[in-house]
């Protein structure tokens, strides 16, 4: 078990820190003082749940908020109460990775992260003409 612990530490620290590369990504909770599969990201300007259908159509399967709101549409109470605003809260995606996850996938979800990421900033009303990437 600490075997895989630690691999999915791994995983989850490369996870965390190529995420961070992007223009105002944020962590959600400490960076790691946290479970040894569980990330939760927050993207400005968009909306998790557009951030998780889209990921989805690209194979990826995460979720927006915390696990025990995932079946709600109201922002995740443990995501507001370690000070997320609504909005915030609402901009959150979760990855859990689990004893079947490989580098691989994390590299597949660092290929197609940023790019959903950047679709849905240009979509969206509330980006800043500054913030639009190329």
């Amino acid at each position: 078990m600490d075997e895989e612990a630690s691999t999915m530490i791994g995983m989850r620290d490369k996870l965390i820190e190529d995420v961070l590369r992007l223009d105002e990504a944020y962590l959600n909770g400490h960076p790691a003082k946290r479970l040894p599969n569980n990330t939760n990201f927050r993207f400005s300007y968009i909306d998790g749940e557009a951030i998780v259908e889209r990921l989805d159509a690209e194979g990826v399967y995460a979720s927006s908020g915390s696990a025990c709101s995932s079946r709600s549409s109201e922002p995740s109470h443990v995501l507001l109460a370690i000070g997320l605003g609504p909005v915030e809260a609402r901009g959150s995606l979760r990855i859990t990775l689990g004893h079947n996850n490989t580098e691989d996938d994390i590299d597949y979800v660092l290929e197609v992260l940023p790019r959903v990421v950047n679709v849905l900033r240009r979509m969206s009303p509330l980006t800043p003409k500054s913030k639009l990437e190329p």
